[in-house]
């Protein structure tokens, strides 16, 4: 898909790289226990390439390497031209029990967690850039692959730029799933998540590589020319689009240590931070929809969220997510008014309209690479819709063109729509009234 507007510099996107263990915001036994459990996994690696698997500079890992070095736990074993990144260090046995005693404790290995404070302020000031607002004709251009009226557009539009929660709601097969997942078209530019935060001690893992999508890194000649060097902690993506559905329980909205590895999995509102979250199927998941709203009425409000670690304690975090409810059920049938309120806007999808109908079977056509004909339209309207009272949706073309095609290479006819495949089609895939 294409974004709208143009990604900020990478200043803009992705934090510079910290020169100092103090810079980072990180303390040094922290980074001693990442940097031995990396070695005991690794054994032997240079200095660079350990500073690279921490995602840091190598002076702000220099610090560490002189104190696990200076209590016998790591060895220089081989020298280098220049600096002492170039050197090889080893892990001892020492460091190694003592490596495992960390593991027992936490199994986190890998990039170097960013500190909570960083993580908020990064969040405020570049997760929902005023420079992204969106137009009449940005809106247009963004969901010009769906047929949708101009009264839905003109009430999208507003509500993105909002960002705030909202409803997009009506009858199944019109689109509100594909409406939400385009929602993120509008959404210019990129966004950096880090690997992981850190609070007193306490990691969360907030980079998803299943959810988030990486986006090509600045070319390096550039970096060197502009002086900037992005801090490695971070990961340049596309802004996220987390979709979840009937699946969804409350708890994983909360901060999870499922396998008792010592560290947590943020929840799914905060790896969608900086994007779209969309709750499909909003009505049928395994909790109340009043349970879910309850539990989000001072983020939706006040974007922010409280997380609970486990000793007890609250964490505060961002919640800068579009949060998107798309339900075939009637809204005020699902929660009551003063719940109703805190999602301030509400979208409905509608069927097409006869014209809007052949329209999307023009398009379907198109995709699938067979003829269109407007007679097969006139037909399905007088054979099936009007007689039978049948309300068109917008999935019905790509439905009953795909149904017809099954048919036409199961009886080895040409791909070719006609009457007869269609009526085949419909008998097979309306209900029959008994």
């Amino acid at each position: 898909m294409t974004t709208l507007v143009e990604a900020p510099a990478i200043t803009n996107v992705q934090p510079a790289a910290p020169l100092t263990l103090k810079d980072a915001g990180l303390t040094l036994d922290l980074v001693i226990q990442l940097l031995l459990k990396t070695l005991h996994f690794s054994g032997e690696l240079s200095g660079m390439e350990l500073a690279d698997r921490l995602g840091l500079l190598f002076p702000a890992v220099e610090p560490a390497l002189d104190a696990v070095i200076g209590q016998h736990q790591c060895e220089i074993v081989a020298g280098g031209f220049g600096s002492r990144a170039s050197y090889r260090y080893r892990i001892t046995d020492a460091g190694r029990v003592r490596a495992m005693l960390f593991l027992q404790d936490n199994q986190y290995v890998g990039v170097a967690p960013v500190p909570v404070a960083q993580y908020r302020r990064y969040m405020n000031e570049f997760a929902a850039p005023t420079s992204s607002k969106a137009t009449r004709a940005h809106i247009r251009e963004a969901f010009s692959h769906l047929v949708l009226s101009d009264a839905v557009l003109d009430q999208l539009g507003p509500a993105i730029n909002g960002r705030h929660s909202l409803f997009v709601y009506g009858p199944p097969g019109n689109g509100k799933t594909v409406i939400s997942q385009a929602i993120r078209n509008v959404l210019g530019g990129e966004i950096a998540i880090p690997h992981a935060i850190e609070v007193d001690g306490n990691i969360i893992r907030i980079f998803d590589p299943v959810i988030h999508e990486p986006v090509s890194a600045i070319d390096r000649g550039q970096q060197l020319h502009a002086g900037i060097r992005p801090d490695a902690r971070w990961v340049r993506c596309r802004r996220p689009m987390v979709m979840v559905g009937g699946e969804l329980r409350l708890e994983s909205l909360d901060l999870h240590d499922r396998s008792h590895a010592g560290f947590f999995r943020a929840p799914i509102q905060t790896i969608a931070n900086g994007g779209v979250l969309v709750i499909d199927d909003f009505g049928r998941q395994q909790c109340s929809p009043r349970e879910l709203l309850n539990r989000w009425i001072v983020p939706l409000e006040n974007r922010v969220d409280f997380l609970t670690l486990s000793n007890g304690q609250k964490v505060e975090l961002p919640f800068m997510v579009l949060v998107v409810f798309a339900t075939n059920l009637q809204p005020s049938e699902l929660v009551d008014e003063a719940l109703l309120r805190r999602i301030q806007y509400k979208v409905l999808a509608t069927g097409p309209t006869r014209e809007e109908f052949s329209v999307i079977f023009e398009n379907c056509c198109r995709e699938l690479h067979i003829e269109f004909a407007p007679l097969i339209v006139e037909h399905l309207f007088s054979r099936w819709y009007e007689p039978r009272h049948i309300a068109p949706r917008g999935c019905h073309p790509r439905d009953l063109i795909r149904h017809a095609l099954a048919i036409a290479e199961y009886l080895e006819h040409p791909a070719r729509l006609t009457p007869d495949l269609i009526d085949a089609a419909c008998s097979s895939y309306f209900i029959h009234e008994a």
